[in-house]
């Protein structure tokens, strides 16, 4: 009969044998050779029927802990009913989108009036354009979010002071001032189905407001405070960005958390979601994006090739590339078709705060950086297309306008800018005469 090379293994052959498990100074190895004169001498006295009942013991307290263990550890945490319904809705939501998105890239790949080439350098010839139009204090404390409206009327901005500040455009003149937040605001977005918008904050909340300044939900769960903060395409739902190491999906209708996401290793920073509501992405201090697939709650992929953590991700509308800035000043594209980096962007001289593609056709990625300037970037060949050169401290966020006519910044500087392509400023200016 064998004898045990584990130590506690060896411990508990000696109780079962009505031995003491250890003597005073005794080490493992004189332990397993006290053991091993034992049996030897049991078995000499004609007792192997002792040896042979302390086997059977351990195998099947062996056998009982495995089970117990199976029992007591579960591979998956079972959802409830209403996120069993949220992955239903958005499956619902995301397939016709993406199967009209498909449809029209195969359009225009088999039109021969088709030219996507053209027409992406246009936009970018266009995107050479940009000059700073306007130029506004937002507030007293530094400025840490903005997001432009559904129809680009309004822009809403978020500063250290706790307070979100909402503006009329396209002369950024205040309309409201939202107060509710104890500690300092870290971002804002609007739904891309109403005049709502949602608000992250340090006090480890979220708030949903309408513009006037009226409280409509307040999203309680986060552990710690919150980073950044997405609406889901659908505006259905919000997802929230925490320190926890979590990211939270909430209900906008009810104000109900239906998933608490954990997967990265440190805190989390970023969150977005595909175009067609399919997918979301997270970005935390781990130096890892991940990408998660909401029909099924599955991992989708990890994103792995930064150095310093990540703090800002945006998948692109032609659904597989996504992009991703960090504190190693790198701006990453990936495709999600092959789950392989497709090009490494040395975009900065300090870390990129935020990352965006043009929303329309996603010709054209834009980027913020604690170097006091934000960058446009051609999404054919990654070459730089403009500098926005005007701030005069960290810039922290970026948002662009539906029709990729308009860019606002903001900074630890407290001012918020507003920068258009020059060719629109023209026709504001010949409509004004």
């Amino acid at each position: 009969m064998a004898v045990p090379t584990n130590d506690s293994a060896v411990r508990a052959r000696l109780r079962r044998l009505g031995e003491p498990v250890t003597l005073f100074g005794e080490r493992e190895m004189e332990r397993r050779d006290r053991l091993r004169a034992l049996m030897v001498r049991l078995e000499a006295d004609g007792h192997l029927d002792r040896l042979l009942r302390a086997q059977e013991e351990e195998q099947g307290a062996a056998g009982a802990e495995e089970e117990e263990e199976q029992i007591q550890y579960p591979f998956f945490t079972e959802g409830t009913q209403e996120l069993l319904k949220a992955r239903v809705d958005i499956a619902q939501y995301s397939l016709p989108r993406a199967k009209a998105r498909i449809e029209r890239a195969k359009r225009c790949h088999d039109d021969p009036d088709e030219d996507p080439e053209a027409e992406a350098n246009l936009v970018v010839k266009q995107a050479e354009d940009f000059v700073l139009e306007c130029s506004e204090i937002g507030d007293d404390r530094p400025l840490t979010g903005c997001s432009f409206s559904r129809d680009f009327s309004m822009l809403a901005t978020s500063s250290w002071s706790g307070m979100i500040k909402v503006w009329s455009m396209p002369q950024v003149t205040k309309i409201a001032t939202l107060k509710g937040h104890t500690e300092r605001a870290t971002d804002v977005a609007f739904s891309p189905v109403d005049d709502c918008l949602a608000t992250a904050s340090a006090d480890k909340t979220a708030k949903l407001w309408k513009t006037d300044g009226s409280l409509l939900l307040s999203f309680d769960g986060h552990l710690d405070r919150l980073a950044r903060l997405a609406f889901h395409p659908s505006g259905g739902y919000l997802a929230t960005a925490s320190f926890d190491k979590t990211w939270r999906l909430w209900d906008v209708s009810t104000g109900k958390e239906l998933l608490l996401q954990e997967g990265h290793s440190r805190s989390v920073y970023g969150v977005s979601f595909h175009p067609d509501g399919s997918l979301a992405a997270s970005c935390g201090l781990d130096a890892y994006a991940r990408v998660w697939d909401l029909r099924s709650g599955r991992l989708w992929g990890t994103l792995m090739g930064h150095v310093k953590p990540v703090l800002g991700v945006s998948f692109s509308p032609n659904g597989y590339l996504v992009a991703t800035g960090s504190e190693d000043n790198f701006c990453r594209i990936w495709d999600l078709r092959t789950k392989r980096m497709l090009y490494s962007i040395p975009a900065h001289k300090s870390l990129i705060s935020h990352v965006k593609f043009e929303p329309q056709e996603g010709y054209y990625l834009a980027t913020s950086s604690y170097d006091t300037k934000a960058a446009l970037w051609s999404a054919r060949d990654y070459k730089p297309i403009k500098s926005l050169v005007a701030h005069e401290s960290k810039v922290t966020s970026l948002d662009i306008s539906g029709d990729g006519q308009q860019i606002v910044t903001v900074s630890h500087d407290r001012t918020i800018k507003i920068w258009s392509c020059r060719s629109r400023a023209q026709d504001n200016a010949m409509e004004l005469d």
